[in-house]
């Protein structure tokens, strides 16, 4: 996952996992001066929950001597989270479809501003095993692919990203975190509900209880599964975004397609 010369944008949401990635990842880097490292943290616009997340990133990455940059929902695609859902009432997807595909961009974006070399995201071993199963129950072979614990691409238009949490139990990642006395966020996002996510979360936790070191064997049979159906999957052709200039399968990435063509964002940062 890591070399010794990487710089790495470390996606800090200011949640458990991603303060406590900080703080691993900060030690290693300590052990080997010439890797780099970058926290980035996007602010949604969520109201009541993000103000809190952005404020522990940046007083996190100031203590362990990291840079932080943070971009906003708003400054790159016109309005917040919590704007878009209102104006959408009663004929929008949940608020983590448009949120996922949002953030994903965001980082991506604000990684190649800082000049990182790869992305590492904080998913732990349940948020690996969530996402497994919601992408099986939906048929979503690209998106079962893609999700790697090392995602890199060969075309080298995606800066590579890696997930050093993977195979870490959520319980112990938080275990970490309360015995080295990190601080996390205290409220939920209020979206969360709406998402199948927190049913799987639920159901998976209620197996791993009864049938301890199930998640291991879901995780194993994941990355069997992703060597089979790798080979298989349809070679598909990039493009640029005709709004934003990332690249994208469609004239429009999937981000600018779900804000709108009239609000088109640049893709530049400020």
């Amino acid at each position: 996952m890591l070399e010794p010369r990487d710089h790495v944008a470390i996606a800090v949401s200011g949640g458990k996992d991603s303060i406590t990635l900080l703080s691993i990842l900060s030690k290693l880097s300590s052990r080997f001066p010439l890797t780099k490292l970058t926290a980035v943290t996007v602010d949604e616009g969520i109201s009541g929950y993000r103000e809190e997340a952005v404020e522990l990133a940046s007083k996190y990455a100031r203590s362990f001597g990291i840079q932080h940059q943070t971009i906003s929902f708003e400054e790159l695609y016109g309005q917040s989270l919590d704007d878009f859902l209102r104006a959408k009432q009663g004929e929008r997807l949940t608020a983590c479809a448009y949120c996922g595909v949002w953030r994903r961009k965001a980082i991506n974006l604000l990684a190649k501003k800082v000049g990182a070399t790869k992305i590492a995201t904080a998913h732990n071993l349940d948020d690996i095993v969530q996402t497994f199963l919601l992408n099986l129950f939906e048929g979503d072979t690209e998106r079962f692919v893609r999700f790697s614990p090392v995602l890199k691409d060969p075309r080298g238009l995606f800066m590579p990203r890696i997930k050093p949490l993977c195979q870490i139990p959520e319980r112990e990642v938080a275990l970490y975190g309360f015995t080295n006395d990190l601080e996390f966020q205290s409220a939920s996002c209020p979206y969360m509900t709406e998402a199948l996510r927190n049913e799987l979360r639920s159901i998976v936790n209620r197996l791993e209880t009864a049938h301890p070191g199930i998640a291991y064997s879901a995780y194993r049979s994941m990355i069997k599964l992703r060597n089979l159906a790798e080979p298989g999957l349809p070679h598909q052709t990039l493009q640029l975004c005709q709004a934003c200039g990332e690249p994208s399968t469609f004239s429009l990435c999937e981000a600018c397609r779900m804000v709108g063509i009239s609000i088109s964002p640049t893709g530049n940062l400020p």
